[in-house]
């Protein structure tokens, strides 16, 4: 039995967002993956995704890598880093993971451990590099003056 029809086109269309990518249960992808549409993944997956719109994790999914996108929904498990606008727990849903997000949502019977950092809005994510060890050392003045009107009483 075929779903899928014949004439019936199967690339993505950001205007429309038709587009969904599906990793079934039982299924085990590794890679980095760079998707314009949707993305449900029952399956498992290792790597790095990019998504421009939502990606859900089924019950049985486990994603394991660096995920990011405009929405993400959990309900399987989730290990790594995550970078999203919202992030939703769902009842059942495991995440690991160090979180930047505009909003995160969880079920009372979802689990979140790790870290959560809230997204700027108009923030860069590229940061510039702090100095630290003997290269912060090396910056710093041969000699500190104090200066301040000293009172005697």
């Amino acid at each position: 039995m075929g779903f899928l029809k014949k004439n019936v086109s199967a690339k993505s269309s950001a205007a429309n967002g038709s587009a969904i990518t599906i990793i079934a249960e039982g299924n085990k992808f590794s890679g980095d993956m760079s998707i314009i549409g949707k993305m449900h993944i029952d399956g498992v997956f290792e790597g790095n995704i990019s998504s421009l719109d939502n990606i859900s994790i089924g019950k049985n999914g486990h994603v394991h890598g660096v995920v990011k996108a405009n929405q993400i929904a959990v309900c399987g498990l989730l290990e790594g880093e995550v970078v999203c606008e919202e992030l939703e727990i769902d009842r059942g849903g495991k995440v690991v993971a160090t979180v930047i997000s505009k909003v995160m949502a969880i079920h009372p019977e979802g689990n979140f451990i790790g870290e959560r950092r809230m997204k700027e809005v108009g923030v860069i994510e590229h940061t510039a590099q702090i100095e630290s060890g003997i290269d912060a050392i090396d910056t710093l003045p041969d000699k500190v003056t104090l200066s301040g009107d000293e009172e005697t009483a």
